[in-house]
C-alpha cells in the first residue's frame, strides 16, 4: 500500500470511528491547559488530572501563579515527574505571560515557545487544541504510531515526523489527527508490544503488513 493510500485510510477510519477525539487532560481555559500540558511531560494524563484541581484552586490564573514561588508550587505537584523543574517552569511561564502577553496565552507557536517549560510539542498542543490551528504536536505516541502505520518514513526526529504528517494530512484534520494518534498509541499500539490482535486498522498498517503478512512488500 502506498503512503498516500495509508493516509486516506487513516483519515477515513478515524473520522468515522472517533470524530470527536480530544485531549484527556482536564481543563476549562487556555491557561489551565497550558499548565496541564507542561506538567504532563513524561507523566500520565491520569496523574496530572489528580493534581490539577487543587493546583488550579490555589492558582486560578497567570497573575496568582506569577506571584508564587517554585517552592510553593512544588507542594502541589510533588507527585508528578520532575516536580522541581516543573515548579520553576510554571512560575517562570506565568511571569512571562504577565510581562509579555498581558496574562493571556498566545496562539502562535513562535510566541508560545518563548515561555519557560514550553517546547515545540507543548506549543503545538496549545495552538491546535485551544485555537484549532493546523499544528501537529509530536509526543512519543505520535512518533511511534505514525512510524508503525507507515505514515512517516525515515523520520528520526519529532520535527521530521511533524513535517511529514503536516505535509500529507488534509489541513482540516491535522489538529484532531494528533489525538487519533495519541489515543491509538496509548491504548492499542503500545510501546513494548502493540495489541495487533485487537487493532481495527491492521488492514492499512505497515508494521502489521511487515510482521504478520506473508509475502508483504515494502513501500
Amino acid at each position: 500500500m502506498l503512503k498516500k493510500e495509508r493516509y486516506q485510510e487513516f483519515v477515513k477510519y478515524f473520522s468515522a470511528h472517533n470524530p470527536d477525539a480530544q485531549t484527556e487532560l482536564n481543563y476549562s481555559n487556555p491557561y489551565e491547559l497550558l499548565v496541564a500540558v507542561i506538567l504532563s511531560a513524561q507523566c500520565t494524563d491520569k496523574r496530572i488530572n489528580q493534581v490539577t484541581p487543587t493546583l488550579f484552586e490555589r492558582f486560578p490564573d497567570a497573575p496568582s501563579l506569577a506571584a508564587s514561588t517554585p517552592d510553593e508550587v512544588f507542594t502541589y505537584i510533588r507527585s508528578v515527574s520532575y516536580p522541581n523543574n516543573k515548579a520553576k517552569h510554571l512560575v517562570g511561564m506565568a511571569k512571562k505571560l504577565m510581562a509579555e502577553f498581558h496574562g493571556d496565552v498566545p496562539e502562535r507557536v513562535e510566541d508560545l515557545i518563548k515561555l519557560p517549560g514550553v517546547g515545540r510539542k507543548t506549543a503545538n498542543v496549545i495552538s491546535s487544541v485551544v485555537y484549532n490551528k493546523p499544528a501537529m504536536a509530536v509526543d512519543t505516541h505520535v512518533f511511534r504510531v505514525s512510524n508503525r502505520l507507515g505514515l512517516t518514513s525515515r523520520a528520526t526526529t519529532p520535527l521530521a515526523v511533524e513535517k511529514q504528517l503536516v505535509k500529507y494530512l488534509p489541513k482540516d484534520t491535522i489538529a484532531i489527527a494528533h489525538h487519533w494518534l495519541i489515543l491509538h498509541g496509548r491504548y492499542i499500539c503500545i510501546a513494548r508490544r502493540p495489541k495487533c490482535e485487537e487493532c481495527p486498522i491492521t488492514y492499512f498498517c505497515k508494521y502489521f503488513e511487515t510482521h504478520y503478512t506473508k509475502g508483504a512488500t515494502k513501500d
